[in-house]
């Protein structure tokens, strides 16, 4: 569950979080690490912990701290305690529990999986891409379709997580990179089985701009398409933007962001008005990225 969500949803004390994270990322801090340790990701529930955290701002920078320089550049500090613990306790129950108690966490924070496996996608060259890392920042051409996302090899859901969505009241999906990150979350043995059994409400947050070498030209009606083939459901309600953010904006946040191609076309001749739920979700200033208020507003008037 991406950060904008949690920190919204997190203001509301009436609010009961489980936060279901992707463990499958192939890059960076954690690829190297699950490499090296054989360890599930570490990185995506390291963010889900850090954002639900209720401790000082020094506790929650230095969890977020990445190393510059040496033999550790790159790795991020959290990431590094997080393989410590499992490596110590060889169970990531212990893991777990050690993380909620050290940053005071009183909210769920959950794995889809505890197995080691790949994304991969398969192009419309019929090319088949492996890991996470190279889907995300693709070496391939980037132009070329996705025609097909499967993990290698498949991988069960951690029962917890299945738990968590039969009980809930929502099911809250994205935003998210869609081949890259939602995939690996929709794809694992059980969870759009549990959805599809639970009776909550499905929500469908769609991604404010499209991303090269997954979502090239998307629309709304696209990111959703694609995203009930991977889940092989339909969702309850799609929450969209509505607000087109200046053209200099966009330019600025393009600088750190080349990957990020343009803002998503909102074709709403082509969106059903009872499903499709379009708001002004962005935040005012600064990043293209949603407003944590705006977006839980919505989330809890449905």
């Amino acid at each position: 569950m991406p950060r904008a969500v949690l920190d919204g949803l997190k203001q509301k004390n009436f609010v009961e979080i489980a936060a279901i994270c992707a463990m499958l990322d192939s890059g960076g801090s954690s690829g190297r690490l699950r490499q090296n340790y054989g360890i599930v990701s570490p990185g995506d529930i390291r963010r889900a912990f850090i954002a639900l955290a209720n401790t000082s701002p020094v506790i929650e920078e230095l969890f977020d701290y990445r190393f510059q320089t040496g033999e550790l550049q790159g790795h991020n500090f959290a990431n590094l305690l997080i393989t410590a613990l499992e490596l110590s306790t060889n169970d990531y129950e212990k893991t777990f529990d050690t993380l909620n108690e050290m940053l005071n966490v009183s909210h769920q924070v959950l794995p889809v999986t505890l197995d080691n496996s790949h994304v991969c996608a398969v192009l419309e060259d019929g090319s088949v891409i492996e890991g996470e890392t190279n889907i995300d920042i693709p070496k391939h051409n980037g132009r070329l379709k996705i025609d097909k996302v499967f993990l290698k090899p498949k991988a069960k859901a951690y029962p917890k997580t299945i738990n968590a969505l039969h009980e809930a009241d929502k099911i809250v999906l994205g935003p998210g990179d869609l081949f890259s990150s939602l995939a690996q979350i929709l794809l694992t043995d059980g969870v759009s089985e549990a959805i599809k059994e639970s009776e909550a409400t499905s929500i469908y947050i769609c991604n404010l701009m499209t991303k090269y070498g997954e979502t090239n030209r998307f629309s709304v009606s696209d990111f959703t398409e694609e995203v009930e083939k991977l889940a092989d459901f339909s969702f309850d309600r799609v929450i969209y933007n509505t607000k087109i953010p200046k053209k200099r904006r966009v330019k600025e946040y393009k600088k750190d962001h080349k990957e990020l191609l343009e803002v998503v076309d909102f074709d709403e001749d082509k969106l059903d008005g009872d499903k499709f739920i379009g708001r002004d979700v962005l935040k005012k200033e600064g990043k293209i990225v949603h407003d944590p208020k705006k977006l839980t507003d919505v989330i809890l008037k449905i």
